[in-house]
C-alpha cells in the first residue's frame, strides 16, 4: 500500500507565545483531528507524561512541546472549547494522559473508535482504518521514538502531524459519505 503522509504546514510550539498563535488559529477552525505522544518506557513501572500534543486542520498542523511548555491556559481553552470539535483516537487515553499535565474539562470530542462502527468499521487502530478507508499505510516507524528530545526530527514532526491530521481526513471522508445516503 502507498503511504499517507500529511502534506500542510507543520509548526513546533515550543514558547508560550508559539502556543498563544497557534491555539488562536486552532480556536477559528470548526473541527480539528487531535493525538498525543509520550515518551515509552522500557524500564517496568516507570511512565513519562504527555510530551507532543499535536492538532491539526486541514492543512497546517501544530506541535505542543508539552514536555517544554506544560498544558497552559490557552491549550486547556481549546480542549474545553465546544466550538471547535475535536476528533482523534482512543481519546480517553490520550485525555487520561493529559489530565496528569494538568486539570480541565474537555468538550466536543468525537472518537473515532466509536464513530466508525456506524459505517460497519470494526477495526480499533487509526493505521487499519485509514488502510480500509483509503487503501493507504500510515507508519508507525517512529512511534518509539524519544518524544521528549531536544529537538523534534523531521521523520518524527511528520508521523506526528500525520497522525493528527489522519483523524480529520478519516472524520471528514466519513462525514461525506452519510450526508450522500
Amino acid at each position: 500500500m502507498p503511504k499517507a503522509l500529511f502534506k500542510g504546514e507543520v509548526h513546533v510550539a515550543s514558547t508560550a507565545e508559539e502556543v498563544k498563535r497557534a491555539v488562536d488559529y486552532l480556536m477559528r477552525c470548526g473541527v480539528v483531528g487531535i493525538d498525543s505522544e509520550t515518551r515509552p518506557s522500557f524500564v517496568k513501572g516507570q511512565l513519562h507524561k504527555v510530551a507532543l500534543l499535536q492538532v491539526a486542520s486541514d492543512d497546517v498542523c501544530y506541535l505542543f512541546r508539552l514536555n517544554i511548555t506544560g498544558l497552559t491556559p490557552p491549550l486547556i481553552a481549546l480542549l474545553e472549547s465546544d466550538k471547535v470539535l475535536k476528533v482523534g483516537l482512543s481519546l480517553r487515553d490520550d485525555f487520561l494522559m493529559l489530565h496528569k499535565r494538568a486539570p480541565f474539562r474537555q468538550n466536543a470530542c468525537l472518537d473515532l473508535q466509536d464513530y466508525v462502527r456506524e459505517f460497519g468499521i470494526k477495526e480499533k487502530s487509526l493505521q487499519k482504518i485509514y488502510g480500509i478507508l483509503f487503501g493507504c499505510k500510515i507508519s508507525k516507524s517512529q512511534r518509539l521514538s524519544n518524544w521528549e528530545a531536544e529537538t523534534l526530527t523531521a521523520s518524527q514532526q511528520l508521523y506526528a502531524a500525520t497522525d493528527a491530521w489522519a483523524c480529520l481526513h478519516i472524520y471528514r471522508h466519513l462525514l461525506n459519505l452519510k450526508s450522500h445516503t
